[in-house]
Parts: C-alpha cells; sequence; structure tokens
C-alpha cells in the first residue's frame, strides 16, 4: 500500500515566546482529484502563564469533536509547564467522509528523538483515519485522540516512551492486529538463519551495527549494514526482551554472513500404494509463509514434480500463520481454472466485493489435499477456503485460528511499520472466518484408516513424514478420490 501523503513537511516557529510550532501538512494526490473541505477541530494557543490561554478561531467543527472539553484536556495537560503550541494536520483522501482539512493542536516536545515520534504519531493517525476497517475507530472521537496522545507524549523523555504512547491510541481500536512496529524491533528471523541459531528473536531492538548506533537509521539503511560477504561476520548489539524496557539486556552477538534461502517452500516425492495395488508418486509440498516468492516458488516446484511423474499433491499449511494477502491468492490460481471467486472483501463501508480469477488456467489438475490445523490462519484461510470452496481440494486436519482481518504495511517516515486493519474477508461460499476458522472436512486421526492398507503402517518407519498421521489420512484420502474417479 502506498504511503497516505508523498509531502510531509517538519516546519518551526522562531517566535522566542513560545515552544516551537509543530505544523505538519500532509498532503495527498490520490488515485487523481482530491476534494477540499473547509473543517476544522478547535485550535488553542497557549502562552506563559497556564490559566492563560485563548482559543483560535474555530470554523466548521467536526460533528463529534466538542471544542471546550478538547481544549479543556489540552489545558490539563500544560499544567506546569511554560508553554505550548499549536499544529497543523491536514489529512486528505478521496473518500467524501474523509476528503479534506483537519486542523489540530498539540504541544512540541523539546527532545529530539520524541520529537521524531510525534511526528511518527500524525503519519500513523492519519493513516488509520483514512483506511481502518471500523469508520467508528471503535466508537471513539479519533480526533480527539490524537489531541490527547500528544499531550501525553510532551513530557516523555525517550522515543521506546514515546512509541509506548502510540501503541497505547492504536490499542483503543480495539483490533489486537493494527499495531506500530518501530524501526529498531526485530519482526522476525529465518528459520536456522545466523540470527536465529544466536538466539535473537521477534520483539529485540537493534542498538548498533558494527559499533555505528541506528539512531535515526531507516530499515533499509540498516540492512544495508547488516549485508555483507559470506564467510565475514557482523557484530550486532540488541537489547533483548520483548519489551526494551526493564527486565531487558544488552548484549553484543557476532553473526556469522551465509547465503540464506529465504524460499518458503520445501517439497519431497512421497512413493505411494494405492488400493488397487499400484505403485504412484504423492507431490508433497509445505508452505512456511506467504512471502512474494511463494507464488513463483511453488508454480516451480509443481512443474518439477510433474515431471517427475506425480499424480497427486498434498499442501501442507499447517502452522502457516499468513503473510501477503496477495501471495495467497496467486497460489490459489495455481491450483484453480476458469473465472472462480478466489475470496469476498468487506470494506468500511460494509461493501462487498469479490475478487475472481480471470481466465485461469492451472498448472495441474491433479487430486490435491491441504492440510490445516490451528496455527492456519490469515492468507492461510484464504488459500484453503479458496481451494475448499471452489471443489478442487478437500481439508484434512484440525480447525483454523480464525482471523478473517486483512492489513495493510505502510513503512512511515523513521523507519517503523504500520499494520492497519482495513477490511474482512469470507471465503468464496460467503463463509465468515474472523474468530470463527475453517473445520476441515476429515479430521487427523489414524483411527479413519479402516481399509486393509497394511502398506501404510509399515511405511511409518521410513521417515517422520510418512509416520506422520495426518499425511496418512490424506493419502486414505486421495485413494477415495481415485477410486471414485476409477469407478466413474
Amino acid at each position: 500500500m502506498e504511503p497516505l501523503c508523498s509531502n510531509f513537511d517538519l516546519l518551526k516557529s522562531s517566535r522566542p515566546t513560545s515552544i516551537p510550532l509543530f505544523s505538519n501538512r500532509l498532503s495527498c494526490l490520490n488515485r487523481g482529484i482530491v476534494k477540499k473541505l473547509s473543517v476544522s477541530l478547535p485550535c488553542a494557543s497557549y502562552n506563559h502563564g497556564p490559566n492563560q490561554h485563548q482559543a483560535v478561531k474555530t470554523e466548521a467543527p467536526l460533528p463529534q469533536s466538542n471544542g471546550p472539553d478538547l481544549i479543556k484536556s489540552i489545558t490539563k495537560g500544560f499544567v506546569g509547564f511554560a508553554a505550548a503550541a499549536t499544529a497543523l494536520a491536514s489529512v486528505c483522501s478521496d473518500s467524501p467522509a474523509f476528503a479534506g482539512s483537519l486542523t489540530v493542536a498539540f504541544p512540541v516536545s523539546r527532545t529530539e528523538e520524541v520529537n521524531t515520534v510525534q511526528r511518527t504519531l500524525v503519519e500513523a493517525w492519519g493513516l488509520i483515519r483514512e483506511t481502518f476497517v471500523d469508520p467508528t475507530y471503535n466508537h471513539q472521537d479519533w480526533d480527539l485522540k490524537l489531541q490527547q496522545t500528544m499531550v501525553e507524549m510532551f513530557p516523555l523523555k525517550s522515543a521506546d516512551a514515546a512509541y509506548g504512547k502510540i501503541r497505547g491510541m492504536l490499542s483503543t481500536l480495539g483490533d489486537p492486529f493494527t499495531r506500530i512496529v518501530s524501526p529498531k524491533v526485530v519482526l522476525s528471523c529465518v528459520d536456522g538463519s545466523p540470527a536465529a541459531r544466536a538466539g535473537i528473536q521477534e520483539g529485540d531492538e537493534l542498538i548498533e551495527i558494527n559499533g555505528q548506533r541506528l539512531d535515526g537509521v531507516d530499515s533499509e539503511a540498516a540492512a544495508l549494514r547488516l549485508r555483507g560477504q559470506a564467510g565475514t561476520t557482523v557484530t550486532v548489539k540488541l537489547h533483548f526482551g520483548k519489551d526494551s524496557g526493564s527486565g531487558s539486556s544488552i548484549k553484543e552477538v557476532k553473526l556469522p554472513r551465509e547465503y540464506i534461502r529465504l524460499s518458503p517452500i520445501s517439497s519431497t516425492v512421497i512413493p505411494h500404494r494405492t488400493l488397487d495395488g499400484r505403485l504412484t508418486k504423492t507431490g508433497y509440498v509445505k508452505l512456511s509463509t506467504f512471502s512474494q516468492s511463494a507464488a513463483t516458488d511453488m508454480k516451480n516446484t509443481i512443474h518439477d514434480m510433474e515431471s517427475q511423474g506425480v499424480h497427486s499433491y498434498i499442501l501442507d499449511l499447517r502452522n502457516n500463520p499468513g503473510g501477503l494477502v496477495k501471495a495467497g491468492l496467486d497460489v490459489a490460481q495455481i491450483w484453480l481454472e476458469g473465472n472462480e471467486t478466489l475470496v469476498n472483501t468487506i470494506d468500511r463501508d460494509g461493501q462487498l466485493s469479490p475478487i475472481n480469477m480471470v481466465n485461469g488456467h492451472a498448472v495441474t489438475h491433479d487430486p490435491l489435499i491441504v492440510l490445516v490445523n490451528e496455527g492456519s490462519a490469515s492468507a492461510s484461510e484464504i488459500l484453503a477456503g479458496a481451494l475448499h470452496d471452489n471443489g478442487r481440494a478437500i481439508l484434512v486436519g484440525h480447525k483454523t485460528f480464525g482471523k478473517g482481518k486483512i492489513q495493510s504495511v505502510t513503512e512511515l517516515h523513521d523507519g517503523s511499520a504500520l499494520f492497519v486493519t482495513v477490511a474482512k474477508y469470507l471465503s468464496p461460499a460467503l463463509h465468515d472466518i474472523d474468530q470463527v476458522g475453517i473445520m476441515p472436512d476429515v479430521q487427523c486421526t489414524t483411527d479413519m484408516l479402516t481399509s486393509p492398507k497394511g502398506t501404510l503402517m509399515e511405511k511409518s518407519s521410513v521417515s517422520s513424514l510418512e509416520a506422520d498421521s495426518c499425511i496418512m489420512v490424506a493419502e486414505h484420502e486421495l485413494d477415495i478420490q481415485e477410486s471414485k474417479g476409477t469407478a466413474s
């Protein structure tokens, strides 16, 4: 998703009698014409005396804004402080409900790193104001929430504490998936990578790379410092712990640089003897996450297996937490044909929109079983629902996680990442998935293997994969499909 605005200028007043003005103007040209509407919240400028304030003239206040209460809430935040300032945040959109400008007032921190986070706060607030799936913002005045959070952030002395205020503001939306990740926090480590082996985990905070501080360094610049020739080492200093505050420890770690394969696909061919005694090949494909390369890697894997004479497939989505929704849709089109509906989305206005294939051509029409469990979420559920509801696959396993919301991810000016829930989705058959999950057609229990297939049990000692009860049930279901096909 493109950032909300292309321009974001920080201006500071030179007037000696007040705290510098924090004037942010977000100017947008979203898909063409932007309608302008003069809509302003009450603003206040404050002089040196804590009891001396003068309200700026208000024009067409927003319906949910209460001018006196808003000014009182800001005034409370200034007791004990010398002065304050006004700010201008102009948010624009091509949606009629949000097309216009919004004038807000808040104090500017004299602490530079907090001042930077204040700018991030306005940027995040504007994105949520334009795109968050719930237009009531969990039944609260979102414009007032910005004012309150700015006042709370004003006396802080560290960026970490300031980011905490942004997280607190986002938590009032009642959506755990709408969140901000500060630029220095580790999102995840690739399994088996040097970082993972060193014990670096999600939530740890990078402080230095090769002795160079990361203050003011964006994520791409930090990544460039981490990269280098295979065989060399890079030294990183981190705050270990989900919370870099109390209880966390600072450690320095030397990491060897290695070639890291980022493909989310692992696969193998499983020899399989059918009910009538024929030896066939089943292609097993494990998809661990929906990355940008997922669909391409999946297509290449299937082509390779087809060349090896595979006649059926098991797609394993167990413990796949999701990833890029587009990647999930692209993977679905590898297995489906025609103009099938892949998923239905519901936007913030309640508009139901199907996402359909256009002249799709499946890579293979061989029988397909999809494995799911309670760890299969988000894009995994979109893919499983698309394949199941269109009659392409049988689902085997356990009920899925139940995350039927879609997030956009935007990198903000300071390198932090903002995740915003922008839509809900339903399966092609209009089944609600959020907090419900998808129930598989068949549970993974070996008791279901009632047919006299001793070969299945004999194979269980060959590898842990073939001993997996869900794999065994999947093979059994493939046999049933094949027998039905032969009978017809």
